[in-house]
């Protein structure tokens, strides 16, 4: 447990230092798995510990939660990336004007 309290105190100063570049990504990360997880198990794939009749959202959002470590972790590492590529001024295209 100790892994996880270095985890979540480095999450909390990610959160504190981007603010919403943090949480838009996490949540961006979390709606990616689940709905990854939906196509899979309508596809077919069964997801432990979950009953047949439980939906296909349920048994996605079990399955994203199982992965909550994980989209955490990455969230630490992704959010400066975001946040960079985010904070940078657009592209101005050069547009060739005939005359």
């Amino acid at each position: 447990m100790q892994w996880w309290t270095r985890v979540s105190k480095r999450y909390k100063a990610v959160k504190k230092e981007y603010g919403r570049v943090a949480i838009g990504t996490y949540l961006v990360l979390w709606v990616l798995v689940l709905a990854a997880y939906a196509v899979a198990i309508k596809l077919g794939h069964e997801v432990e510990g979950v009953a047949g009749g439980g939906g296909i959202i349920f048994g996605a959002w079990v399955a994203a939660k199982v992965t909550q470590p994980a989209r955490i972790v990455l969230t630490i590492v992704l959010t400066p990336v975001v946040a960079a590529v985010l904070r940078r001024p657009p592209v101005v295209l050069a547009s060739s004007e005939e005359e």
